[in-house]
């Protein structure tokens, strides 16, 4: 497919982890990344430059609320996402499904697709493999993700097995309605918790020859460990040449977690969402700005991040702009958060490419602890 693909550069002698390039339409993104999510075509709090700036490459909307508003044709009209919130670097949306199933208190399964209700005008409306292609192809975003059915957890063997098939019969119906040259489509690893069923899902997904693959149904509240298990029983039998997507993933031992595993890609609101509650992630751990502590701490919020934020102001500024209800504040909040991924992630393409990555986990982990932390 012409503008778009990836080049491995490098594999990490202790494990799967990888670093190489995405070539997009709208420009190459070094891997392994993490994409910051901007839901209504916006990374809340953040402007366009901003996101430049912090080093990110992809920026994730989604289809499901920009479908609900302002509409997919208002976006074409305006020249798809890119020229609609100004942003010219490499766009994906993802496919809705995980909305559908999880936000819409009214909602009806069929083989056709599924019927839910508009939460802002009550009518009735039914995404279909084909109709949510349709929406993805008016928001243009360089890369697209298949209308998937997000498996619960935990789930009974016989619902899995049914669901799972459903939606490699979404993802062919998906894939040949499919016509823009210029996008990306996805498929979409789902299974469950059971090995057979996950490798059964990649080895037809990989036979469908889509140009990249994600990993659905992880990070819905299974343990660490049978997430882990289900991202290892698709990544063995998909493509070594084609990019790899966790979905949904924003900590540092689960984004380090899968780069070991061999994923490319992943995004979270978890960064952006704790910044505008006045958490930050730091070198030193998590610091609530909101605490007493920091009314009179004229230190930078994180010594060793070299973001905006930390470089320009201090811990009691951040405490006094949250305190004052002030929006600068989260958006300075926002922009130290996803750089200090961002950074996480750099580390990760340096140590791989050293073939080290095992002992850099080790290291981040040690000192910055699991999920619990951030």
């Amino acid at each position: 497919m012409n503008g778009f693909g990836i080049e491995i550069d490098h594999v990490d002698k202790g494990s799967r982890a990888r670093t190489g390039t995405l070539h997009t339409w709208h420009g190459d993104v070094p891997l392994p990344m993490f994409m910051p999510v901007g839901t209504l075509a916006t990374v809340k709090c953040l402007s366009p430059e901003e996101i430049h700036a912090i080093g990110s490459g992809v920026i994730l909307a989604n289809t499901y609320h920009l479908h609900l508003r302002p509409g997919e044709d208002v976006v074409e009209k305006a020249g798809g996402l890119h020229s609609f919130m100004n942003y010219d670097g490499p766009m994906l949306t993802d496919s809705g499904g995980f909305q559908v199933f999880s936000l819409s208190a009214q909602r009806k399964l069929t083989e056709e697709g599924v019927l839910f209700r508009n939460d802002f005008n009550g009518n009735e409306e039914l995404f279909t493999p084909e109709s949510v292609i349709g929406i993805e192809e008016k928001l243009g975003a360089d890369i697209i993700m298949s209308f998937d059915e997000c498996i619960p957890y935990p789930a009974e063997r016989e619902y899995v097995e049914r669901s799972t098939e459903r939606t490699l019969r979404w993802a062919r119906r998906g894939l040949l309605a499919h016509r823009r040259e210029d996008q990306a489509l996805f498929g979409i690893v789902q299974g469950g918790a059971f090995p057979d069923l996950r490798e059964h899902a990649a080895k037809e997904l990989a036979a469908m020859d889509f140009p990249g693959y994600s990993i659905g149904g992880t990070s819905i509240g299974e343990p660490k460990e049978v997430c882990f298990q289900m991202v290892e029983d698709a990544v063995r039998f998909l493509p070594e040449d084609k990019p790899r997507y966790l979905m949904g993933v924003g900590s540092i031992d689960y984004i380090l977690g899968g780069i070991r595993r061999g994923v490319d890609m992943f995004d979270c609101v978890l960064p952006t969402r704790l910044a505008r509650h006045g958490t930050l992630m730091t070198s030193r751990g998590r610091v609530n700005i909101r605490k007493a502590e920091y009314r009179e701490d004229f230190t930078p919020p994180d010594p060793e991040c070299d973001c905006y934020a930390c470089t320009h102001f201090t811990k009691a500024y951040l405490h006094h702009l949250h305190m004052a209800g002030e929006e600068l504040g989260k958006r300075l909040n926002s922009i130290h958060n996803l750089r200090f991924l961002i950074r996480i992630v750099e580390g990760a393409r340096k140590a791989i490419r050293e073939d080290r990555f095992l002992e850099y986990e080790e290291e981040c982990l040690r000192k910055y602890g699991d999920s619990r932390g951030f």
